[in-house]
């Protein structure tokens, strides 16, 4: 079984630095053999790959994109905590909020990008997870997604 690592090599990803938390909480926390993460914005290079709302001013597949992002960020985030991506045996849970207007419908269709990363990263069985994604009115800086991970170790 390829190791998590390699798999980042294969497919030509850094981790980027874990962001820096926007108010008076930390970016994740470990309990046991779990790691816990705050909601991950979709933030690369300290500035969002995309901003507003989807079904108005974000498509389909920029807010899939972002939401990759926001689940990269969220990994890198575990992996610092966890002391190494590769300590991460499973995905347990993964929660996608989507900003997004009152008439969209396809939340989980963006959430894919979080998921399909994660079994990228991860493998199909260990990167395996339950998922919620949900629509609500707006996010922290105007971003489309933001991802929370609940990870084993």
């Amino acid at each position: 079984m390829q190791a998590a690592s390699e798999r980042l090599a294969g497919l030509g990803i850094e981790l980027p630095a874990v962001p820096t938390p926007l108010a008076a909480y930390v970016p994740v926390r470990r309990s046991g053999d779990q790691i816990w993460t705050s909601g991950q914005l979709p933030l690369a290079g300290g500035a969002l790959v995309a901003s507003g709302k989807l079904g108005a001013a974000v498509t389909t597949d920029e807010g899939r994109h972002a939401a990759r992002v926001a689940a990269l960020n969220a990994v890198a985030a575990v992996a610092h905590e966890a002391g190494g991506i590769d300590k991460v045996r499973h995905v347990l849970r993964v929660v996608v909020y989507v900003a997004s207007t009152a008439d969209f419908f396809d939340q989980p269709v963006v959430a894919n990008g979080a998921s399909e990363l994660l079994a990228e990263v991860f493998g199909p069985d260990n990167g395996s997870h339950v998922r919620s994604a949900v629509g609500v009115t707006v996010l922290p800086l105007d971003a489309p997604v933001e991802v929370e991970l609940v990870v084993e170790v």
